[in-house]
């Protein structure tokens, strides 16, 4: 019998819940493994998906974004040997299974921390309520590839926002692998996009788009790019979330302002019966 021809797996896009090769039809090699080298044209399809994402993943319940949440979580530890493979470490991965958990405890409580009614002179009532700005725009950090990543997508999304996500260039491998988990966790197609490739040729392209509403450039490690990306961020006024240090802790607590900082605030008067 003849030794068999091991089946070399190519690492695809993720756009709108399926995985195309980029259209350029380029690649690039990483771990002796092609990966997909995104283009301009990509990031634009991607905010095309995620753009039309976001009517039914914000219009879907509180309670079913955070069962969502939740069924990825369970979906990730049961492939945890597979990350470990790719050089994640356990522990790395045990820590993004309990990010995922504690995001999706968040999502039917964002409106009651962050809403309610509020005191006014006048026979009013005035209500306020958290809503999603829109489309994001997030480049992932490098390290940890895995628990950096899920730390900028899982509160971006929890509140129904939807994300186009620049994938870390040197280590892609974990954030292709995520894009599997999540495109078997009911998570509904377009409102998580992954690009690999080259920061300095989709982000740009990102920042700059017109349908993106706020860009999270924490992943972004050129102060030079990084002000270039705030420039042209400014075109629309998204809302801009800056890079973190190098030497980030993200094992930490890490709080509310992740989700905080990608919410509106939606007020509503309405006046009491006579």
């Amino acid at each position: 019998m003849s030794e068999r021809v091991a089946v070399r797996k190519t690492y695809k896009l993720f756009i709108g819940g399926k995985f195309p090769r980029s259209e350029s039809g380029r690649s690039y090699l990483v771990q002796d493994t092609n990966v997909s080298l995104a283009s301009r044209k990509d990031a634009r399809d991607a905010v095309v998906a995620a753009r039309a994402a976001v009517r039914g993943w914000a219009g879907a319940t509180a309670y079913n974004r955070g069962q969502i949440l939740y069924r990825a979580a369970e979906m990730l530890e049961g492939r945890r040997e597979q990350f470990v493979a790719l050089g994640v470490t356990g522990d790395e991965v045990d820590a993004a299974v309990d990010r995922w958990v504690w995001y999706a405890g968040w999502a039917d409580k964002l409106a009651q921390v962050y809403g309610g009614a509020n005191p006014v002179a006048g026979p009013y009532f005035n209500l306020s309520a958290p809503e999603p700005t829109g489309v994001v725009a997030v480049v992932a950090p490098e390290s940890p590839a895995l628990l950096g990543l899920v730390s900028v997508i899982a509160p971006a999304i929890v509140s129904g926002n939807t994300v186009v996500v620049a994938a870390s260039p040197e280590r892609p491998l974990a954030a292709v692998t995520l894009a599997e988990v999540l495109a078997t966790s009911d998570l509904p197609g377009g409102v998580v996009n992954i690009l690999t490739g080259r920061l300095p040729e989709t982000v740009p392209t990102l920042a700059a788009h017109m349908d993106v509403n706020a860009i999270d450039l924490t992943g972004v490690g050129d102060p030079e790019l990084a002000a270039d990306l705030e420039v042209r961020a400014a075109e629309n006024l998204k809302r801009v979330l800056r890079p973190v240090a190098a030497d980030h802790d993200w094992y930490a607590d890490p709080g509310l302002t992740r989700m905080t900082a990608l919410l509106e605030t939606k007020t509503v008067w309405h006046p009491k019966g006579g």
